[in-house]
């Protein structure tokens, strides 16, 4: 199970402050499993790891030997909520240097001509797939990206194989991608209806790409499903993390530094940024989301985190358990004078410099909650993925706003569309 820890809290928090926080909570976590409160609509996310469909998930799987059998590469078009989860698993699960099987490329996330462009061009003599994941099927950045790789699509492959190269992931009964999908015979998988894109990393919008990249999602959704049932319990992890983050949002804390010592996690922090800033950042409220990684950020942002203005904490992501590590070897002329450290392994270092950093920021007035996971593999992923949605949902609600919509984002998408003069909008 993943642990929280915030036991240096105590220095910045006194109890009373602490409970009443938890009264707020208390009632969030009444309004969350009653399923009654704002947004109870889109909740299919919390008993997803139970109720998911066993058919659909086999396709998912036949669909992913599909792709490494015909496809050197698997373009994943999706912005948000869309892309974002499965690019965390996969970064944190796939080897750094030597790749396996097919490649995984994420487009439709920007509108930068240069990468579409390069893109074009260096899937142009290769044999690629295209996973188009979107609720609607008419956001900008997605859509436009497709047409361009559909054009491309339609000239490297013959009418009778060209369709067995497309798989659209997108609304169960309406939109325009499954318009298209029915019409065209394209295999297709399902946003759920009821379950906004920043929750749905565990669903086909999630599980294809995964899947694609030899992953095991099998043992993902098994530490979703045990994630479901003991955060359950009145007192978990979840609870706690939402609980202290709360309290030190009312403190007057409004920033929250996610970081880890391990870049492997680094698009963690980037589908986590999203999930907390989209779900709390609303009327005027919510912490600010931000990411380091350690100790490579410790030479930019470790002075302002040390010494800056004091309205931010961290939460660390220690890993308990590494997937490799190496010795230090002695050098006989020792010109870096690093021989103090022979013998001792990478890790230990690292986990040195973590504990040391934590100590100097707590006792620089950085509050930190440190959130330790057994090891980062697909089981421990599926757990860490559900935990963040449930304490993600609390929060929001512990902060009296729906965690499940995001009417802001709207506002630049409409300027944007006066600007390009969208029909609809001239006025």
């Amino acid at each position: 199970m993943i642990k929280v820890n915030a036991e240096s809290i105590e220095k910045f928090l006194k109890e009373d402050e602490i409970n009443k926080i938890r009264e707020s909570l208390d009632k969030a976590v009444i309004t969350l499993e009653s399923k009654e409160g704002e947004g109870s609509d889109f909740l299919g996310w919390v008993d997803y790891p139970i109720t998911y469909d066993k058919n659909e998930l086999k396709r998912i799987k036949e669909a992913a030997l599909t792709i490494n059998r015909h496809s050197e590469c698997l373009v994943v078009i999706g912005i948000g909520g869309s892309y974002l989860g499965a690019k965390a698993a996969i970064s944190a699960l796939s080897p750094y240097f030597t790749k396996e099987g097919v490649e995984i490329i994420f487009a439709g996330n920007s509108i930068s001509s240069t990468y579409l462009s390069e893109l074009r061009d260096y899937l142009f003599d290769k044999d690629f797939s295209v996973n188009v994941i979107s609720k609607s099927g008419t956001t900008t950045e997605p859509a436009l990206t497709y047409r361009v790789l559909f054009e491309l699509l339609k000239k490297r492959y013959m009418k009778e194989e060209f369709k067995e190269h497309i798989f659209f992931t997108t609304d169960k009964e309406k939109g325009a991608l499954r318009e298209i999908g029915l019409k065209e015979g394209y295999e297709m998988f399902t946003v759920p209806s009821d379950m906004g894109g920043r929750y749905s990393v565990l669903s086909a919008v999630g599980l294809l790409p995964i899947a694609s990249a030899g992953i095991d999602i099998d043992k993902m959704l098994e530490g979703a499903r045990d994630a479901f049932k003991d955060l359950k319990e009145k007192q978990n992890p979840a609870y706690d993390y939402a609980l202290v983050r709360n309290a030190l949002y009312k403190k007057g804390y409004k920033i929250e530094i996610m970081e880890s010592y391990e870049p492997k996690l680094s698009f963690i922090s980037e589908w986590w940024k999203q999930l907390f800033g989209e779900s709390e950042g609303k009327d005027h409220k919510g912490i600010f989301p931000a990411s380091c990684t350690f100790t490579t950020d410790l030479h930019s942002m470790g002075q302002y985190i040390q010494e800056g203005e004091r309205h931010l904490f961290e939460t660390r992501l220690h890993i308990e358990e590494v997937k490799a590590d190496l010795d230090i070897p002695f050098d006989k002329d020792n010109l870096d004078g690093l021989n103090y450290l022979a013998g001792k392994s990478v890790d230990y270092v690292n986990k040195t410099a973590e504990e040391a950093t934590a100590k100097a920021h707590i006792d620089g007035g950085v509050p930190e909650i440190k959130i330790s996971i057994p090891k980062v593999d697909a089981y421990n992923l599926g757990y860490l993925f559900y935990f963040f949605e449930k304490a993600c949902a609390l929060s929001g609600y512990t902060l009296d706003v729906n965690p499940f919509n995001q009417p802001g984002v709207e506002a630049y998408k409409k300027n944007m569309f006066v600007l390009l003069k969208k029909p609809g909008y001239e006025e």
